[in-house]
């Protein structure tokens, strides 16, 4: 194929300036055949290329240089020989040095592919041996949790395992090395439904979820799915326990700085006298130090008319905040 361009390109050449040679003034024996060398070394490769650039330099000299259907050498030909040999050359060196830098470039590109492919490869492998050991640890935790009779220990290390079972699903949800964002809206329309599921509250409590797309970085997704965890567990233990029933309301939106996510509940309300800062619990603990690591802001006060309402602002990472509601 490479061969019958080159043939193509020095007939279409000759039949041209054969063609133009009665319209022509005298000087340009090698005016059609300059683009056949260049569209054959480009299309066709190196060796093709100096074939057509040869075989139309000697058929100019014998065709149209005079004195024509001659060999013969005086000064203006020679001269003549010479540019058409010096441009030829110039083209076929630089359409050759393209193809070079396209080949080399090529083998980078592949080279950045498989690199590319063994790094999300390793990345993967990774992610599923964290998943695996995580899932390993709770499920000791699960068994220890068996043999232990205290109900505070059973109890806390129920909450363990839960929070270990939620690293390892925001660790899948990571899976994906190029897509290094989590939507926080989604996860928590998920996590709200599973929850109350797990605490038996969804025929308890009227649950509404009004959320936005927000995305969020992989750094902030772990401490944002604990500390939502965490205000949803509390809410769900303390608002709709022993049989009491209400509504609770997962909110989460967001300015072009922040984003924020509300947690209102119609039940008990807050102990005379709490504060956030001096709760004992541990699981507000933790939410209120991840809270902070964010550079975040949480709180956690009466809604008026009865019940708690948990709110958490926090600056909104270099992803993409959409406005779509789901």
């Amino acid at each position: 194929m490479r061969w019958c361009i080159a043939v193509a390109a020095f007939v279409a050449a000759f039949l041209l300036r054969y063609v133009l040679d009665g319209s022509l003034p005298p000087g340009f024996p090698f005016l059609t055949f300059f683009p056949a060398v260049i569209l054959t070394t480009f299309f066709a490769g190196l060796w093709p290329g100096i074939a057509v650039g040869l075989v139309s330099g000697i058929s100019a000299w014998y065709f149209f240089i005079a004195p024509q259907y001659t060999f013969s050498l005086g000064n203006t030909t020679v001269m003549a020989l010479v540019f058409y040999v010096f441009i030829a050359a110039t083209d076929i060196a630089l359409v050759n040095l393209m193809h070079v830098a396209l080949r080399d470039l090529g083998r980078e590109r592949r080279r950045s592919a498989d690199l590319a492919e063994q790094r999300k490869l390793m990345f993967q492998e990774l992610q599923h041996r964290v998943s695996n050991n995580l899932a390993t640890v709770a499920g000791l935790l699960t068994l220890q949790r068996r043999s232990v009779r205290d109900d505070a220990a059973r109890k806390a290390l129920e909450q363990a395992v839960a929070r270990i079972n939620l690293v390892g699903k925001m660790q899948r949800m990571l899976h994906d090395p190029n897509a290094q964002a989590v939507d926080f809206g989604q996860f928590l329309d998920e996590m709200t439904q599973n929850m109350a599921q797990a605490a038996g509250v969804e025929h308890a409590a009227v649950i509404v979820v009004d959320t936005v797309r927000v995305q969020i970085t992989s750094a902030q997704a772990i401490p944002l799915g604990l500390i939502a965890t965490e205000l949803l567990a509390n809410a769900f233990e303390h608002a709709f326990g022993a049989g009491n029933t209400g509504r609770l309301e997962v909110r989460l939106h967001h300015d072009s700085h922040n984003a924020t996510l509300e947690i209102v509940d119609t039940g008990r309300g807050l102990p005379p006298g709490f504060t956030l800062a001096q709760a004992n619990s541990l699981g507000l603990n933790i939410a209120r130090q991840f809270a902070s690591q964010l550079a975040g802001t949480l709180t956690l006060d009466d809604r008026p008319g009865g019940g708690a309402i948990a709110r958490l602002v926090f600056p909104l990472g270099d992803q993409a905040v959409s406005a779509r509601p789901h």
